[in-house]
């Protein structure tokens, strides 16, 4: 067992209330249950001795020449872990049946189903759950020679086996060795259930099968709402099926990443707990989907919303935080687990999250866009909670505030905050004149056009010739990539596009690119970051509306070759082109998602327009061919 596996090394299976990772050696190495954001159960993703885990794999003695492929059944959340050695060839299917009820359950399965398709091949299971982050003590008891039950704190977990598999206690843990020759099969199943819960009925081969069918069906069944025809269907699926994976059921509420604590830098302290739902990453996540035809997504988390907006305050009090508990819950105090080391030393681990707190007013434009998307504005009392969040923003958007990143150095006038002020106005004023609803339209165009102009004034960098960070600094923000999309320009404004030329300079290494520079605009955090991989696809969006489409898709490609195995991706890629940040990142797939549609329908575009001769594909750049002179470059690059 690798004690720290690359992050990239893993695959999820979830039920849409929980999700667990697993990693490509077999283990689950994360799981937290019954809820996304409750306790961990297995957490040795962030310490290898006190987290807990639960490995099934094959295993051989010695140098046993074992080949080990991990990778997802189709357009399904069904992964499934390839053990290829001369002696015989099995595989172990994960998967948890999905749950879109919208009541909370409290019992969730992670079901585990080994099988032999050639010769022969001896298993192994360890099992060592530690709950509460690994700081809660647990008993273990047995029912029977085939199921066991650890008992923590308020939660019970519960771990059967088909026949063929006994287990052995090692303390308060469990172990088991089995061989399976071809065309056998064994199921270990784990269910988490509340505490004093009576024991599930014993799995059998055919129930788990009927339920791994159902796990299957469900997703092709869902996917065939997609819309999306492109050349890129399968990583588009992919991504698809990872945003509904990270969405809460029981409210529509989805979190921003599967994980918590895991690092910015391997040993750096940018380590933060993604478990919650945050307006702005589930507004663009369920924009997203809504753009790929999924519309019951969007319907359940405009409810959630409005249901945010909705609920009571104190009088002095914002009308949105800019982070929830999937519930809805607005506390998120943070702690930091100092008896765990942190995924390879990297500390502090945190949980919760102390952001909540801060004032980020760009997400009334992300929330404004959710609720408004493709002219739907909802039911009558959408209407009413947003217009009464415009009315209090059109007294509130003209201070600083801490950010879309998040930043710990204090507040500023941030451009994109400005941005998405602009969007919310925009979007309200065009909402209620679209469907005659009653609305201060005299105070909200105002607002609007006074925000426009304290951009274009205050936001425009004469000397850099470009749209920066925030008003008093000359710094670039990769936020900004937005900047067309959300109608602020056109993408062939040439005050953009110089925008996008500095951009490329100062934020783009080899196609990947950086939120800013934490040198030159200091964010009150030490140590460094890698590429940001939401930042790597909202450019390559933004090159092919302004008509670089040889570097968006040169781009995009490259930036495919830094999924996983298994087509997931993390927060960001470092210097050696290794995944870091929580895992998997919904911010990253929903823009790839629309970076895979901006790029098809430019792509589509440009097959019925002749294009000039003599532009060489970025990969070809300072080469030339017999006939051919230097010059050339994409069109503005």
């Amino acid at each position: 067992m690798n004690r720290y596996p690359p992050i990239a090394e893993h695959g999820m299976v979830g039920d849409l209330q929980t999700a667990a990772l697993v990693s490509s050696d077999g283990t689950v190495d994360w799981w937290c249950t019954p809820r996304f954001d409750s306790p961990s159960v297995f957490a040795s993703l962030l310490d290898g001795e006190r987290g807990g885990h639960c490995r099934l794999a094959a295993e051989l003695p010695g140098d046993d020449g074992m080949t080990v492929r991990q990778l997802y059944l189709s357009d399904t959340a069904v992964l499934v872990t390839r053990f290829m050695a001369p002696g015989g060839v099995g595989e172990v299917a994960d998967f948890m049946v999905p749950n879109d009820s919208s009541a909370p359950s409290g019992v969730h399965r992670l079901l585990r189903v080994v099988r032999v398709v050639r010769g022969s091949l001896p298993f192994a299971l360890s099992c060592q759950p530690r709950f509460d982050y690994g700081r809660a003590p647990h008993t273990l008891a047995r029912t029977d020679e085939h199921s066991v039950v650890f008992r923590g704190p308020g939660t019970d977990l519960h771990l059967q086996s088909t026949a063929g598999v006994g287990f052995h206690e090692d303390g308060n843990d469990i172990s088991a060795r089995f061989t399976l020759s071809a065309g056998q099969a064994a199921a270990i199943v784990l269910t988490s259930t509340p505490g004093g819960a009576p024991t599930p009925p014993r799995p059998s081969l055919e129930s788990v099968a009927d339920a791994l069918e159902t796990c299957r069906t469900f997703w092709l069944s869902w996917l065939r709402s997609c819309t999306y025809r492109g050349r890129w269907q399968d990583i588009v699926n992919r991504s698809a099926i990872t945003l509904k994976l990270l969405t809460y059921a029981p409210t529509g509420a989805p979190i921003a990443a599967a994980t918590m604590g895991l690092p910015e830098q391997i040993g750096g302290e940018r380590n933060w707990d993604y478990r919650y739902t945050w307006v702005r990453d589930a507004s663009l996540s369920v924009r997203a989907l809504i753009d790929l035809g999924f519309q019951e997504e969007a319907h359940a988390f405009r409810r959630w919303l409005r249901e945010r907006i909705e609920t009571d305050r104190p009088p002095s009090a914002d009308p949105l935080q800019i982070m929830y508990r999937i519930d809805g819950d607005p506390h998120l105090s943070e702690e930091t687990l100092d008896h765990l080391e942190g995924y390879r030393g990297s500390r502090p681990v945190r949980a919760g999250n102390a952001a909540a707190d801060q004032l980020q007013l760009d997400i009334y434009g992300e929330a404004s866009d959710a609720l408004i998307v493709g002219g739907d504005i909802g039911a009558i009392r959408g209407w009413h909670a947003l217009s009464e969040v415009l009315d209090w923003l059109v007294d509130h958007w003209d201070q600083p505030d801490e950010g879309i990143w998040e930043t710990r150095g204090g507040r500023q006038d941030f451009t994109y905050s400005r941005l998405m002020t602009w969007v919310a106005f925009d979007r309200g004023v065009r909402a209620a004149t679209t469907f005659s609803r009653p609305a201060d339209l005299t105070r909200w165009t105002g607002a609007r056009d006074a925000v426009f102009h304290q951009i274009v004034e205050r936001g425009w960098h004469d000397k850099r010739q470009a749209f920066v960070q925030h008003y008093d600094t000359d710094v670039l923000d990769a936020s900004l990539l937005l900047m067309p999309r959300v109608g602020f320009v056109s993408p062939r404004d040439p005050d953009w596009l110089s925008t996008l030329d500095a951009m490329g300079e100062d934020l783009v290494s080899d196609s990947l690119v950086y939120r800013y520079d934490p040198t030159a605009s200091p964010d009150g955090l030490r140590g460094s970051e890698g590429t940001f991989n939401l930042c790597s696809f909202f450019y390559v969006e933004a090159l092919a509306r302004s008509g670089r489409l040889d570097e968006a898709r040169h781009a995009f490609d490259k930036m495919l070759t830094y999924a996983n195995h298994v087509g997931l991706f993390a927060e960001e890629i470092g210097p050696s082109g290794e995944q870091l940040g929580n895992f998997p990142q919904a911010f990253t797939h929903l823009a790839l998602v629309t970076a895979a549609m901006a790029l098809d329908e430019e792509l589509e575009k440009a097959r019925t327009v002749p294009r000039p001769g003599n532009h060489r594909h970025p990969a070809t750049r300072g080469l030339t061919v017999p006939g051919e002179d230097a010059g050339g470059g994409s069109p503005g690059a």
